[in-house]
């Protein structure tokens, strides 16, 4: 009886997946083989930040976590080109043709003592500002939503709204606490 139990466990062990996590996706950027200033014009960047207190500040203005989707969208799309929002330059975009993309970059600061739940929060509001966007543009210009688009489609609308988001350093806003 001891064999037959170990010989099903064994089995069982051996037939069974694991799911794997694959975490957030993340372009980084290339490595330089020195340092370089870039220098980005302070209206083409949405500063968010979340203190130790998970308090949310959006361009230093206290902002509910809610309503971060629809800012980084109004961020990124400049319907009305307003002087305080993210410049657009016309790119040649593979089967779509000239296009006016978006300068725009989220710039996301969190301090040492952040939680993880807001954290990752923060962070899903920002990526679905870029889902909706990009399903929105894929329903309005291919009559199609993303999942039926085709792979060059697809890298289309990537290329018309790409994932621009900076993530610095967690700062650690109790040592400059004790400093003073």
């Amino acid at each position: 009886m001891a064999d037959i139990a170990f010989l099903l466990l064994t089995f069982f062990l051996l037939t069974t997946t694991m799911d794997q996590n694959i975490g957030m996706p993340r372009r980084l950027p290339p490595m330089l083989e020195e340092q370089q200033d870039v220098d980005i014009n302070k209206r083409n960047i949405l500063q968010v930040h979340v203190n130790s207190y998970d308090r949310l500040l959006v361009n230093g203005k206290p902002m509910e976590v809610i309503l971060l989707k629809d800012e980084v969208k109004t961020f990124i799309q400049n319907p009305n080109n307003d002087a305080d929002k993210p410049e657009k330059e016309t790119k040649d975009i593979a089967g779509l043709g000239s296009m006016s993309v978006s300068k725009g970059v989220v710039s996301l600061q969190t301090d040492r003592g952040t939680s993880y739940k807001i954290y990752m929060a923060v962070q899903n509001e920002i990526m679905k500002a870029y889902s909706e966007l990009r399903e929105e543009f894929s329903v309005s210009r291919f009559n199609n939503p993303l999942t039926k688009l085709t792979e060059e489609q697809l890298d289309a609308v990537r290329s018309v709204y790409p994932l621009n988001i900076s993530e610095a350093e967690p700062r650690d806003a109790t040592a400059k606490k004790k400093k003073k």
